[in-house]
């Protein structure tokens, strides 16, 4: 060994050599001290991930693991001044990175957060070699998250966080939000045009296809069976908090959109079938039961809500739709039969939409691009983490800046049974 009044930190690439040799490592001098011009701080930092990947690229295993020991050993007797060189000892794998706010980076080691490939985190590249541990899996990534608008380091990314408290927060809003185009659609209603000043407007599919009357019934219905298929899948999947919140959180905003649309823009009834007419509620006293009314019939004709005048866009097809991407999203992708169950049940309800010329085709056509364009913006940015943090981020969507900043990379499907009884669902759930 190097003598030991000397600090390591101090050690040159002699002294290094000197080490190495020492610890039977001859053959390697040439490589890491002359080569590369290995010295001492840069010898405490080095992991086997180093050794095995460019540009060392050591090949013989034995000698791997036996370097690897070495520097193991010398770094756990020079804990203080790895502390100070922003270093730690990992019993796995050498030494780990500490990063800004306590957390650590460190491949084959306790803590096993990475799988080998490419992670981004914070917006800068970090190129992970060789590192193959078991902990969090391909899907551990490393990162900050935000808590209260200020960025902390999460430690334990392997594990999703339900933020129960955060759900909450996107169940109220998305309420507050019905409750509010509630109130809209009865302002609607009473600026819903004249039919004999202002008839149907030209449809290309209206005017070719039949009123079909119980075919909004129909639209409904298949609502309520995605609704009860999501619900099973909310029940069981073990991220079911996130997924909650983010459809809550993806709801209220369409349906936010939905109340400047139609209060904007008050299209023609579509259908001389439909008994529509400028209807006066009298006092703000009236016009609150009657939107109390619609939010507590959830706006459906099948508990006998009939609104008129909020046609731009369709909150049928919103609701259709945005279940249909949430069943799809959230179960594995071989469950091929409630994939098209889902999928069928979204485009026959937007068919019998249109089919009992409730809505005009472009409202549908709206309301179906605008949730799925939002549903695949909301998740492509909170599966990559690319943008979570950045200032622009927080700026322009502080709704999924807030709700997001704590969820590391995608969701996995993962399911289980909630509830202690019956054993047997436990263990056929897991």
């Amino acid at each position: 060994m190097a003598p030991p009044q000397a600090s390591v930190s101090s050690w040159s690439c002699k002294q290094v050599a000197r080490w190495l040799r020492e610890e039977g490592f001859t053959v390697y001098v040439e490589l890491l001290c002359t080569q590369h011009r290995l010295d001492g701080t840069s010898l405490l930092a080095l992991t086997e991930a180093d050794l095995r990947g460019p540009p060392l690229g050591l090949t013989i295993l034995g000698d791997i693991k036996r370097l690897a020991l070495a520097l193991r050993r010398l770094q756990r007797q020079n804990q203080e001044l790895l502390d100070e060189l922003g270093l730690r000892p990992n019993d796995g794998a050498g030494a780990t990175l500490v990063v800004a706010g306590g957390g650590t980076w460190g491949c084959n080691g306790a803590d096993h957060w990475c799988s080998g490939g490419e992670r981004l985190w914070n917006g800068t590249e970090l190129r992970l070699r060789e590192c193959n541990g078991v902990g969090a899996g391909s899907g551990g990534v490393l990162g900050h998250s935000h808590a209260n608008g200020k960025c902390r380091q999460n430690h334990n990314l392997g594990r999703l966080d339900p933020e129960l408290w955060k759900t909450v927060i996107s169940s109220v809003y998305v309420m507050f939000v019905f409750g509010f185009t509630s109130f809209v659609m009865v302002i609607v209603h009473e600026r819903v045009p004249d039919m004999r000043t202002y008839p149907p407007l030209p449809d290309i599919f209206l005017d070719s296809v039949p009123r079909i009357p119980w075919a909004f019934a129909m639209a409904e219905a298949c609502g309520l069976i995605l609704c009860y298929i999501f619900l099973l899948i909310l029940l069981l999947h073990k991220h079911r908090s996130i997924v909650f919140r983010r459809l809550c959180s993806l709801m209220g905003t369409v349906f936010l959109l939905r109340c400047v649309t139609m209060f904007v823009t008050s299209l023609s009834v579509p259908g001389q079938h439909l008994q529509c007419a400028s209807k006066m509620y009298g006092d703000s006293w009236g016009k609150l039961q009657r939107a109390i009314a619609i939010w507590s019939g959830f706006g459906m004709t099948l508990t006998g809500v009939h609104t008129c005048g909020d046609y731009m866009f369709s909150g049928h097809t919103v609701v259709l739709t945005i279940l249909n991407f949430f069943v799809t999203e959230y179960t594995p992708r071989s469950w091929n039969l409630i994939h098209t169950i889902s999928w069928v049940l979204n485009l026959f309800g937007i068919f019998f939409i249109l089919a009992a010329h409730e809505h005009y085709s472009i409202d549908v056509f709206i309301a179906f691009y605008i949730t799925t364009r939002l549903f695949l913006y909301y998740h492509t940015l909170a599966n990559t983490r690319a943008f979570h943090h950045s200032r622009r981020a927080r700026i322009w969507f502080p709704m999924f800046s807030f709700f997001e900043c704590n969820v590391n990379g995608p969701v996995p499907n993962q399911y289980h049974w909630p509830f202690d009884k019956p054993d047997f669902m436990r263990s056929l759930i897991g």
